[in-house]
Formats: C-alpha cells, sequence, structure tokens
C-alpha cells in the first residue's frame, strides 16, 4: 500500500499544479487538464449537435439528460492515464449558460472535489473564452480590447487585466451567433447555422441582397441584429423559389453585412480606446470570412491580434482549466452553489 502511494505520489510531483477543467453551461460536455509547467496534458469534448440538430435549437431538457449522461465517461477520457489524485484543483463553469446544465457541471465537480479533497474554482464561461487564446503560449500585455461573438453574447470588451473588464459594447437584442442560426433556419439549413451559412456563402455573389448593417454608424459600440435577421426574412417572403444559388447568395450577403458590423465596431473602439491589440473569442470567431477581415484590421491599424485555436473557439474545457489555473486564490472547499445563468462579466 506505501509503494502504490509511493508511486502516485513520484508521479504526480513532476507536475507545478493540474487544474481540472469542467464545462457543460449547454450542448457541449467537456474536461480538460492543464498543468500550469507544461500546458494542455488531457481535454475531451462530447457535442450535442447531432442531438438538438432535428429542432433547429438546443432543448434544455434534452441536454441535461445528456450531461448527465456523458459528462463521467468524458471525464475518464480526458484523464486518460492521469490518476486523479494528481489533480490540485478543480475548475468548473458556473455560468452563464443554461441552468439545468451548469448544475449537472458543478454537482460532478463537487462530487470529485469531496471525493479527492481537492479545492473548487467556480469561474465565468466568458472569462474563458476571453482567456482562450493563450492556451497556445501566445502573449498579449494587458491591457487590449476583446471582441466576444457567440450564440449568446456580442460583446466588445476593455479588458485592463484579469477581473478587470470593463463592457463598452453589446447587441441590444439577438448575438450575432444566434443571428446565423435564425438566417440559416429561415433558407432551410441545418444547425448550428454558423458553419452552414459559411459554407453556403464561399459559393455565393456577397452584392446581390443589399443586406442593412445595423448601427454601423451610431456613437457608442453597440449592436443590433434582429433588424437584419428580419431583412433576410422579407427577402425570403419575396422569393418565388430557394434554390441553391439563391441561398448561396443570401449566406455571403447575410454573412458580409454582420462581419462588417463586428469589424467596424472594434475598429472604432480601437482608435478611440487606443489599445493595440485585441482578442477574437467565442464560437463566431471561427468563421473565416471574419478572421480575414480582422487580419486586414490588424495590418491597416499596426495591431497584434490573437485567435483561440478553431478547436478552442466553441465551449471547451481547456479554456476552463487554464482560467482555473490562473484563479488558485480563489480556490475553495466550501460545497455551495455558484451556478448562475446570468452572470455579468467582470462581477463577483
Amino acid at each position: 500500500m506505501l509503494g502504490s502511494l509511493f508511486f502516485l505520489w513520484s508521479e504526480c510531483k513532476n507536475f507545478f499544479m493540474i487544474t481540472l477543467g469542467i464545462e457543460t453551461s449547454c450542448d457541449e460536455t467537456a474536461v480538460a487538464l492543464y498543468d500550469s509547467d507544461k500546458g494542455l496534458i488531457g481535454e475531451a469534448v462530447f457535442s450535442q449537435i447531432e442531438l438538438h440538430g432535428e429542432y433547429g435549437g438546443v432543448i434544455p431538457e434534452l441536454a441535461s439528460r445528456d450531461h448527465c449522461q456523458k459528462i463521467s465517461h468524458i471525464y475518464k477520457k480526458a484523464l486518460g492515464d492521469i490518476h486523479p489524485s494528481c489533480i490540485d484543483q478543480i475548475a468548473y463553469t458556473a455560468g452563464p449558460g443554461l441552468l439545468g446544465t451548469l448544475l449537472i457541471g458543478e454537482n460532478f465537480a463537487q462530487g470529485l472535489a469531496l471525493a479527492l479533497n481537492k479545492p473548487l474554482i467556480a469561474v465565468n464561461h466568458l472569462e474563458g473564452h476571453l482567456m482562450a487564446p493563450f492556451l497556445s503560449g501566445d502573449k498579449l500585455d494587458f491591457p487590449f480590447l476583446t471582441l466576444l461573438v457567440s450564440g449568446g453574447h456580442s460583446l466588445i470588451i476593455d479588458v485592463k487585466g484579469l477581473n478587470k473588464y470593463e463592457i463598452l459594447g453589446q447587441s441590444r437584442d439577438d448575438a450575432v451567433g444566434e443571428a446565423f442560426d435564425k438566417v440559416a433556419k429561415l433558407i432551410g439549413l441545418g444547425y448550428p447555422g454558423g458553419p452552414e451559412i459559411e459554407k453556403m456563402a464561399e459559393q455565393g455573389d456577397p452584392n446581390r441582397f443589399k443586406f442593412p448593417q445595423p448601427m454601423l454608424h451610431s456613437d457608442d459600440y453597440d449592436f443590433s441584429f434582429s433588424g437584419l435577421k428580419t431583412s433576410v426574412l422579407y427577402a425570403v417572403q419575396d422569393l418565388d423559389k430557394i434554390t441553391e444559388e439563391v441561398q448561396a447568395d443570401i449566406c455571403a450577403s447575410f454573412q458580409h453585412a454582420a462581419t462588417e458590423v463586428l469589424v467596424k465596431k472594434i475598429s472604432k473602439a480601437l482608435m478611440e480606446t487606443g489599445r493595440e491589440g485585441i482578442i477574437l473569442a467565442g464560437g463566431v470567431a471561427a468563421n473565416k470570412l471574419l478572421r480575414e477581415k480582422i487580419s486586414t484590421l490588424q495590418k491597416s491599424l499596426s495591431i497584434k491580434v490573437l485567435y483561440p485555436p478553431i478547436a478552442h473557439c466553441t465551449d471547451n474545457a481547456a479554456m476552463i482549466a487554464y482560467l482555473g489555473s490562473l484563479k488558485t486564490d480563489e480556490a475553495t472547499h466550501q460545497l455551495r452553489s455558484h451556478a448562475r445563468p446570468r452572470w455579468t462579466l467582470g462581477m463577483k
């Protein structure tokens, strides 16, 4: 017995600090391990896209049930040959997200913490996205701006330091990723809409439909995408038939309008704040056209831009584990619920 314990200790002592990350805020069940010395050392993700695809969006009840069924397996897959005793702390997404799915991850994290006698860190999902580009080892000095765009959020954030965030702009209605999903459904494409629209847009004419670019010239950094979505609806209603060519042209025109607004707003924020770097984060950060436009902006303004790897644009536990590694001072053995469906970035 003592020999086994010594073996486990000798195996773990080579690590500096291992943080286990758990992510269940919506429709991805994810677990990852981040070593403060070696970086990401284990990761597993299960996507529920096929489960929700036939409904054209996430069904919260089904999402929660699936997390319950998958999380134990995903945990074991992420660990691989790493013994659970090597884990030093456990970070988990406490919000924002779907309450039912958040509680699955929180309960699993608390069970592990109790069984392994390890401390917990409840982290903000959005802050995880914000820090995701640093997983690859890239550096960007504070302060900088972040354009965080996903199915649930469209934010321009002034990042002054860890835990020091100011939201400069946000969507007043639909998030840009939500608009992608709804437009895709309008023209008969699958879910999620972002990748479907991007693929179709490659064959389309972005100038065929003159869709509006809402709030492009407003004095603030806010967004609005509901009017753009409605404009697509009206265009579809005026058509006798939606051919594949028409689908492609709608996709290209919509994508151009949506990304143009995002780039013009972050450009305005950069020039008016004087920040010299930006992070592009969130699921929509995987969009190729948006990345191309941001790259053009980077050259014109001589700024530094960081992107997450494509695999870490969407929800994942690697960003949660990494963020947890930066918040060791917040670790606690107290087992109480921190799950919050709405959790504004920067608020405790």
